[in-house]
């Protein structure tokens, strides 16, 4: 969703006036972050091991049913794959845990929800850093401007780099799902090769709603070596 950069104090969906300062919008950004960890955390007690295991193998990072991990931060790939997408004939794990959650409806929690259940996955071009705080990018999938909120991001990537992450939206600025892959344009041809050749001929924001877009994304990266590029700097205990 495109959200206005050049409003000054936008009103946060938690209620009151866009804090002005660094410290206050990162503290809500926090306070977020925070409770999209908790949902994380309960979404993944109710996935199965062979569902992960599943998802794993496709990402080559199982054999059988053993995991072939070269740093324990994989398996957030699985993790992320594994909450958010299903096939067309299978609900998502997040929908499913929407449907017994209990919180009240102007909660934060329920805004954190209903913005996980409507992230969207995103190659984002580092436009600039936001006069405030984080960084002003562009989805290149959807041509759309993005305030994106990310501590670690911001600290470590340069003006015309590129991101592929999930995006959730609970306010005037988004926030990534937890896991981001460096991307260059090179990736571009084995991505293709893994995806329908159907789906050549989509549109560029379509390709990107389809579970099988952030999997071809996420199992190119791993094997280009994503660990070794990235340094998470976020909340040393992420979900």
């Amino acid at each position: 969703m495109a959200l206005p950069l050049v409003q000054q104090h936008p009103t946060l969906a938690w209620g009151g006036d866009m804090p002005s300062t660094r410290d206050d919008i990162l503290a809500g950004y926090l306070h977020l972050r925070e409770i999209s960890k908790r949902l994380h955390e309960e979404v993944l007690k109710s996935i199965s091991g062979d569902t992960l295991l599943k998802h794993a193998r496709r990402l080559g990072l199982a054999q059988g049913k053993t995991l072939i991990l070269d740093d324990t931060d994989e398996m957030y790939y699985v993790y992320d794959l594994a909450i958010y997408t299903a096939p067309a004939d299978r609900s998502r794990a997040i929908d499913r845990y929407a449907k017994s959650a209990k919180f009240e409806p102007q909660s934060d929690e329920q805004l954190m929800l209903d913005a996980m259940r409507t992230s969207q996955f995103a190659i984002l071009l580092i436009e600039q850093r936001h006069d405030a705080v984080g960084l002003i990018a562009t989805d290149i999938l959807r041509n759309s401007k993005v305030w994106l909120l990310d501590v670690g991001l911001e600290s470590s990537m340069d003006d015309g780099e590129l991101i592929a992450t999930r995006l959730f939206t609970p306010g005037p600025f988004s926030m990534t799902a937890g896991v981001n892959v460096p991307f260059e344009i090179e990736m571009l041809e084995p991505i293709c090769t893994l995806l329908p050749q159907r789906m050549g001929n989509s549109k560029l924001s379509r390709i990107a709603e389809d579970r099988r877009f952030a999997e071809a994304v996420y199992k190119v990266g791993l094997a280009d070596g994503v660990m070794d590029r990235l340094a998470y700097l976020d909340l040393p205990d992420r979900a």
